[in-house]
């Protein structure tokens, strides 16, 4: 099967002794030793069957030195870790563990990869059986809880023959570091918006209005319903018939995505079904990645700023499947910070890399304080030579909390606390929008349905 460019890389090695002893007894040898104890029953009564039971032990010992003979040296054995597809977090990923027997002898092989906490909450252990000259394989699923770089380390083996008696200790050095990426089945499931997004172009090449801006894109018949100033008459006089100039929405225009990845955005959320939590900086992830596949099909050159008390990740504007992928690896390697972010830093990069209009999409949340936040002031910066979209992510909890009338005297107290946290966020994002930018305050699960939608409004609107 072949790999996707995105698949982490297989990796193979022949196994070598493992520590000070690689050689130990097997389960069936200590099972033998047990039924020679049965000799201690009658000794009581005849002592000279003491010597039958050591005879037995002495048999076995030596059967257990023949076994160990009879199994070759690690390095007859070859191991791989392969990978049938790209590591994605919140999605089961299957791992193919893959064993060579060089050795004419068929061999009983127990397994145990080195896996991160992260990757699996316990490590995958298995038994796998394989003939002399032969192959055999065995699988596990991975399950990512956390985006970035991840190690796994060795594979540890224990080699037995067929009989049980001993085992060879051994290891093979498969430590590689994989990188687990945002959730491509989101940014897939984004079609929709794709063709959406084609059906508000038709739209805008029927009725488009004074003052808009319109990119001509080629002639056709004239239809009931178009416009009389769209009529090419110079067409219409080679071809003695009715042609109307169609338009289409603005290409090639610069989008920016401005990720704050600071303390924030670290809240985790619980989903059922999951197996570990995600933060709302994996759904502000999820939604870049999101609208950077929906602006990059529509046309547009994208870029990336992600920052916390610095600027993490940073990617040019530009577009295409290279670009894409370019701005997969950026995202997957943005981690939260404990500390609130540096919104200076990220504008004063931004302003340098964008000196001309753009359209400005800031994912982050706004931060309780007395005074105005440092997000709001700077959005409000930006919007004189830019179009601004924030996009605030906030606690479900919240505001589930402030539309809940309260049961106790501790929850009224906590029902006024959450309303006036809400009130005050509207007012701020009330703030924002009577300046001109768009304020979208919304939940984690709604961050990339909101986010694509409101970049499709000013496509179509041209407001850019």
């Amino acid at each position: 099967m072949t790999q996707g460019p995105l698949t982490p890389a297989a990796v193979r090695a022949h196994a070598a002794p493992a520590g000070h002893a690689p050689a130990a007894f097997g389960r069936r040898f200590f099972i033998a030793l047990a039924i020679g104890l049965v000799w201690l029953a009658p000794a009581w009564w005849a002592p000279e069957l003491i010597f039958a039971m050591l005879l037995w032990d002495i048999a076995f010992i030596a059967a257990w030195a023949v076994d160990l003979r009879r199994i070759p040296k690690p390095f007859a054995i070859e191991a791989a870790r392969v990978w049938s597809e790209p590591l994605t977090l919140g999605a089961a990923a299957d791992v193919r563990v893959e064993f060579g027997n060089a050795s004419n002898t068929m061999l009983r092989l127990f397994w145990i990869d080195d896996t991160p906490y992260e990757l699996r909450r316990e490590p995958p252990l298995g038994e796998v059986v394989v003939g002399a000259g032969g192959h055999g394989e065995a699988r596990y699923e991975a399950d990512p809880g956390q985006r970035g770089d991840l190690s796994l380390g060795l594979l540890h083996l224990s080699m037995q023959s067929l009989w049980g008696l001993a085992e060879r200790r051994a290891r093979a050095d498969l430590r590689q570091t994989v990188r687990v990426l945002p959730d491509l089945r989101q940014a897939r499931n984004q079609a929709l918006y794709l063709i959406r997004s084609r059906q508000i172009a038709m739209e805008v090449r029927r009725r488009h209005r004074a003052g808009r801006s319109r990119e001509f894109e080629a002639l056709r018949d004239y239809r009931s319903g178009d416009e009389r100033r769209d009529i090419c008459w110079t067409a219409t006089a080679r071809r003695h018939a009715l042609i109307t100039k169609t338009y289409r929405m603005e290409r090639n225009q610069p989008v920016w995505i401005v990720m704050d990845a600071g303390r924030l955005l670290r809240a985790q959320v619980w989903e059922p079904g999951r197996t570990y939590p995600r933060t709302k900086l994996d759904y502000a992830v999820d939604a870049a990645l999101s609208l950077a596949q929906v602006a990059a099909q529509a046309g547009d050159r994208v870029g990336l700023i992600a920052y916390g008390r610095k600027v993490q990740q940073s990617v040019a504007l530009g577009g295409g499947l290279p670009h894409v992928r370019q701005f997969v690896d950026a995202l997957a390697q943005v981690r939260g910070e404990p500390t609130e972010g540096n919104h200076a830093a990220a504008v004063r990069t931004l302003m340098h890399a964008q000196t001309r209009r753009a359209l400005v999409v800031w994912i982050t949340d706004i931060a309780e304080t007395a005074t105005v936040p440092e997000v709001i002031e700077y959005a409000i910066r930006l919007q004189d030579r830019h179009v601004v979209v924030l996009l605030a992510i906030h606690q479900a909890d919240l505001v589930a909390l402030a539309r809940t009338p309260p049961e106790t005297v501790d929850r009224m107290f906590e029902h006024a606390a959450a309303i006036e946290i809400v009130e005050r966020r509207e007012a701020l994002l009330r703030t924002l929008r009577e300046r001109g930018a768009f304020a979208l305050d919304t939940t984690p699960n709604q961050a990339t349905v909101d986010l694509v939608n409101q970049y499709l409004e000013i496509k179509e609107r041209s407001l850019l």
